[in-house]
């Protein structure tokens, strides 16, 4: 429980229906706790609803995360390390996320190996909602497979029946485990491990990170077969495949985790970041280098420092170095557009752009188009405002 109370505070996170947020809760444990251990150890412990928060999707839907209370959250993950070191090791080996050691980039990595081996045909299985679909009975049965614990077990089954809370009506769950608790990944690598022995079995490659599935095959049609057996399996579980977002089709463009596999003309296959995910960073760094808001120059590359680096830290296994480049030219280049909008008038600007060393010339057919942001932040300007000045405030590159 110390351990597990040590990694809820770094998580830090929400309070839950009880309002209470880490501070609060760590001073009613205090007196608290030597009750919740009896009551754990007796069975007769009863968990909060979560509380349900709705978190906006690209398509316009929303992912739904039940915020369990922090005392929840405490149990959930002295439960977690419990249970998964016994649990973990049983699991496919081709099974990526959730688990201790295992990173998205390696089944990414695994993915770019088999298309590199020639199975260049994907069965990309996404599941719909997968979470508010678990069945209870039939994932206790699987957990109870593994966990020979009633008092365990019982917990658990405590857990998924908690209910949910939304705008002060509690719900009851009879299906379903919201994302946000610690146990919830564990749980569903314990429900989803049985198609991954199956795959495996039939002798298929395949990659799973979490309920994304891609099975890689030879030929159309035996991906044809391998989505059926897929359904299949799936329907055995009351798990439905999401027909929309599915499909069999070429490895090739394939978005998986944020990155895509191209073959450039000499054939060599290459890992890239997908369209999609590019398309979320630039509007990322629009929003974060927007010319209103008021903000300095230090706090916008404070912010640029905090999200490019993380976001290259996760796309470091592209091999797309001359998008990179061009990805830092153009944020350069917005950085411009922020500086002249900060001078706003010309003199300003002239006056400015001579303490920086430029030319007066430059200086002034800059300060002449003073309106001109964008046009300007193309001009002899970037002799100025250059890679190295940029370097010099802390702008972080992807290159």
């Amino acid at each position: 429980m110390q351990r597990a109370w040590k990694r809820v505070k770094a998580n830090k996170g929400a309070a839950g229906v009880d309002g209470m947020d880490i501070a609060e809760t760590g001073r009613y444990l205090v007196t608290a706790l030597p009750n919740i251990r009896h009551q754990l150890m007796a069975g007769t412990y009863r968990p909060s609803p979560v509380r349900r928060v709705g978190i906006p999707k690209p398509d316009g839907s929303e992912r739904e995360l039940g915020i369990p209370t922090v005392t929840d959250r405490l149990i959930q993950q002295a439960l977690l390390q419990v249970l998964q070191p016994l649990i973990d090791p049983t699991f496919s080996e081709h099974s990526h996320g959730f688990r201790p050691g295992r990173r998205a980039r390696d089944a990414v990595l695994a993915a770019h190996q088999h298309v590199q081996d020639g199975y260049r045909v994907v069965v990309d299985v996404d599941l719909s909602k997968f979470f508010d679909r678990i069945n209870h009975d039939i994932l206790i049965d699987r957990l109870q497979r593994r966990v020979n614990d009633a008092g365990v077990i019982r917990l658990v089954r405590a857990y998924l029946n908690a209910g949910i809370m939304d705008s002060g009506v509690v719900s009851e769950r009879l299906e379903g485990t919201p994302q946000g608790g610690p146990l919830s990944p564990l749980l569903a690598n314990v429900l989803l491990d049985e198609v991954d022995r199956e795959l495996e079995r039939r002798g298929h490659r395949f990659v799973r990170y979490a309920d994304d599935c891609n099975v890689y095959v030879r030929s159309q049609k035996a991906g044809e077969r391998v989505m059926a057996q897929l359904r299949r399996l799936y329907d055995k579980l009351h798990l439905k495949i999401n027909e929309s977002k599915s499909a069999v089709a070429s490895a090739f463009g394939r978005k998986f985790l944020g990155y895509a596999i191209w073959a450039d003309p000499k054939g060599e296959v290459r890992r890239v970041v997908s369209e999609k995910a590019l398309a979320t960073f630039k509007q990322r760094i629009r929003q974060i280098t927007r010319r209103s808001g008021g903000r300095s120059i230090g706090e916008v590359i404070e912010r640029l420092r905090s999200y490019v680096l993380g976001w290259k830290a996760y796309f470091q296994l592209a091999q797309t170095f001359r998008r990179w480049r061009s990805l830092d030219e153009w944020m350069r280049r917005r950085m411009r557009v922020l500086h002249l909008k900060h001078w706003r008038r010309g003199t300003t600007m002239y006056r400015e752009l001579l303490k920086l060393g430029a030319k007066p010339n430059v200086a002034r057919s800059v300060a002449a188009l003073s309106r001109r942001w964008w046009h300007n932040s193309m001009s002899a300007l970037h002799h100025v405002l250059s890679i190295a000045y940029f370097d010099a405030l802390g702008m972080p590159r992807l290159t």
